[in-house]
């Protein structure tokens, strides 16, 4: 029977400095500002997992120095921070050295720090209410189980079937309840300081998320949110925060310190005997908890209450009151959020990023060829759907104009009154004059066969051939990404590759020949 462990703690010691030092503790921040970086090799949507992003934190304290030498303790910075990349400016003579104290405090850090010391047991008798309290030595823990040495002999913690509490003398030196830096440095006076502490620290991420809805005739309306992913425990209240868009040359870090787990699974024999019942499988450890706890949608820089999954929401109000600001920072784009807000631990936040209407979009059905050899008398190959194109030129003309980041679009159209979504597509980074596609789907309307016919040994001839389904005419494109001997039907030039571009009457059909020219 597994019991219930409080711990009761009798005094938290601080970190005790060498002797002649001084012990200088920095709760918080007095203000803290965070730029993100996206993971550029990201393969899954943020939140999922630990972030493969970074950021770069800068946080602003104010401490009060003694004479002489001293170790200061900075608490609560991020938890995926990257000690060697720290830098502390306005102390008065400089760092003497850096210490990330990565053990933090939990049950089982706990048990871990008193393996072979004194603890002090704490039962209570269901029947009576009798609370008793006796000296007990750890011996093994925490992984599996934890057994106590007692006046009675050896015992499983949690196995004697009443209430259990372990009260420790103290915390150890070594065991911080918050991910912490630790440096020291020397003052020639009593004097109160504002000090910078800047790092990068890994577990961040952000991408940008699409909304856009068609309108009337061939028009969108477009709205992208910056979505901010945090992995880390530690969360960062009134941050001024920033993205940065663009690829960051970033080497690989250095593995992060990492203390034992902090949680504590205790496991107890079967109420009966060990001829009977095998001993019990060591446990596995606790899948880690989801990254997006929680989630935070900014519009006017209110709380609204976080939806139970991040699916893409219903399109937007046209007029957010907060949207980021974009800057020029060289060759990459950085986009400021005008307002401080709060990017707190295990969570994803939303923040509006742009929103454009009636942006111009021409429709187009795309197919794909391959080419493979004839074979007399073969079965005319089933027809395929189409992939839907949606083209623009990211310009002000067009209704754009502004740098996209990469991120996921969501694509809506209104049906009797109410957004229905139609299709979804990967968005990457566009500058301002590239041309933008967006792909929501395939078409089973607009369909087009593809047909070997016999050739020659210097050429293979296909036939291409599209339906259209609609009352409307359509637009339809093929890419021939070979060499063309010869076709029936005009070819245009697009990004290098022949393209055969044809209007599709309404209900109609059209059909191409032509040869791919084959090498001597």
């Amino acid at each position: 029977m597994l019991a219930r462990i409080a711990f009761g703690l009798l005094a938290l010691l601080a970190a005790a400095p060498a002797a002649g030092q001084a012990l200088v503790l920095s709760d918080k921040p007095d203000a803290v500002a965070v730029t993100l970086y996206r993971d550029v090799h990201r393969t899954v949507e943020p939140g999922r997992g630990w972030p493969g992003g970074y950021a770069l934190v800068t946080e602003t304290r104010t401490i009060t120095l003694p004479a002489g030498l001293s170790v200061i303790r900075f608490v609560g910075v991020s938890e995926g921070m990257m000690p060697e990349t720290a830098i502390v400016t306005g102390l008065p003579r400089g760092v003497g050295e850096k210490n990330r104290d990565a053990r933090l405090l939990g049950p089982a850090t706990l048990v871990d720090a008193y393996l072979k010391r004194s603890v002090i047991v704490r039962r209570t008798d269901r029947a009576t209410g009798k609370v008793t309290e006796s000296d007990a030595v750890i011996q093994t823990g925490p992984g599996g189980g934890v057994l106590l040495s007692t006046a009675q002999g050896v015992e499983a913690l949690g196995c004697s079937g009443l209430p259990e509490a372990i009260r420790y003398p103290g915390v150890p030196a070594d065991l911080a309840a918050k991910p912490t830096l630790s440096v020291t440095s020397e003052s020639t006076s009593a004097q109160t300081v504002t000090v910078q502490l800047s790092y990068l620290a890994q577990g961040f991420d952000w991408s940008a998320n699409y909304v856009a809805r068609l309108g009337e005739g061939d028009t969108l309306d477009l709205f992208g949110w910056m979505t901010v992913v945090n992995g880390g425990s530690q969360g960062f209240a009134d941050a001024r925060t920033s993205a940065v868009a663009g690829k960051v040359n970033k080497g690989r870090a250095a593995q992060l310190p990492r203390g034992a787990a902090p949680e504590l699974r205790l496991q107890c024999w079967p109420m009966d005997t060990t001829s009977t019942v095998p001993a019990p499988a060591a446990p596995f450890a606790p899948p880690p908890p989801p990254v997006a706890a929680t989630t935070e949608i900014i519009v006017t820089g209110s709380r609204r209450r976080p939806p139970a999954v991040m699916t893409p929401a219903p399109p937007p109000p046209p007029a957010p009151v907060m949207e980021a600001e974009q800057e020029e920072l060289g060759d990459l784009k950085l986009y400021r959020v005008p307002e401080p807000v709060t990017v707190a631990a295990l969570s994803t936040k939303q923040v509006a990023l742009l929103h454009r209407e009636s942006v111009k979009v021409a429709r187009f059905y795309r197919g794909i060829f391959s080419p493979f050899p004839y074979k007399d008398g073969e079965a005319r190959p089933p027809s395929r759907p189409t992939q839907i194109v949606l083209r623009t030129e990211n310009r002000t003309s067009e209704g754009l104009g502004l740098p996209l980041p990469a991120g996921k679009l969501a694509l809506f159209a209104d049906r009797g009154g109410a957004p229905v979504l139609i299709g979804e597509s990967d968005l990457p980074d566009r500058a301002i004059g590239e041309e933008v596609e967006l792909l929501p789907g395939t078409s089973t309307d607009v369909r087009y066969t593809v047909t070997a016919r016999a050739g020659g040994k210097r050429r293979q001839a296909f036939r291409v051939e599209v339906s259209n389904a609609h009352d409307l005419p359509v637009t339809f494109e093929l890419p021939i990404p070979y060499p063309v001997a010869d076709a029936s039907g005009a070819l245009v030039e697009r990004k290098g590759v022949k393209t055969w571009r044809v209007t599709v009457p309404a209900n109609g059909e059209a059909a191409l020949d032509f040869a791919r020219k084959l090498e001597r």
